[in-house]
């Protein structure tokens, strides 16, 4: 699963670098510890552009659900079919831009997070979280990060990641014209395994409140 992760670059410089799109300097704000339930940056298309940014809340609701579970993560396998996530699947993709997520791994003393991040070569510097957006009766816009199956590298920490898209598929998988599932998968290119690293970290992760650097030091 993806249930809290960290985003440090600055928002602005991203989001004219990759989407061509200008965005106040006041998102550029670090985050070091985003958990569900708050508002994160997401990219997605707009009438106007192949890219917009867009605060949505990290917690999924169709606008045509009033009441009910708000997740935070879609699975790869069911979000084309599922009757809950298809439509955004089909018409609203986004992209979540992170600098590395953490997960818990089970061990005989109990949970130990990690966090897991690119690696120095790797092809791109930042993450492209793949998600789904539907808009709020209120206004705005509510999110979900997909997830699949953990690579045989991350499997030992968790059985799921999220989807991190390779950087240069983000138009297509932004282009809301793009609606046939079987294309999107097609088009959809991820970030290979060897680009991501992960290193065991302070239990004081667990507590959204404490949301500063330090909380990326390696423990061990």
């Amino acid at each position: 699963m993806c249930g809290r992760f960290a985003r440090y670059s600055a928002t602005s410089e991203l989001a004219w670098r990759y989407f061509e799109t200008r965005i106040d300097q006041d998102f550029d704000a670090p985050r070091y510890n985003v958990a569900p339930g708050t508002d994160i940056e997401a990219f997605r298309a707009s009438d106007k552009a192949k890219a917009a940014f867009q605060p949505m809340h990290w917690g999924f609701r169709p606008k045509r659900v009033t009441e009910g579970p708000q997740p935070i993560n879609a699975r790869a396998e069911k979000v084309a079919s599922s009757p809950y996530f298809r439509s955004a699947f089909a018409h609203r993709r986004c992209i979540i831009p992170a600098d590395g997520w953490f997960e818990w791994q089970l061990t005989g003393q109990g949970k130990q997070p990690h966090f897991i991040t690119l690696t120095d070569d790797a092809p791109q510097d930042v993450l492209f979280l793949a998600g789904i957006w539907e808009p709020t009766a209120e206004g705005g816009a509510c999110c979900a990060i997909i997830t699949e199956p953990a690579s045989e590298q991350l499997a030992f920490i968790h059985a799921r990641q999220p989807l991190a898209l390779d950087a240069t598929c983000r138009w297509d998988w932004l282009d809301p014209a793009i609606t046939d599932r079987e294309q999107v998968r097609h088009l959809t290119r991820r970030l290979p395994p060897s680009a991501l690293q992960a290193y065991p970290v302070s239990t004081r992760v667990n507590r959204p409140q404490n949301d500063d650097p330090s909380i990326l030091d390696p423990t061990g």
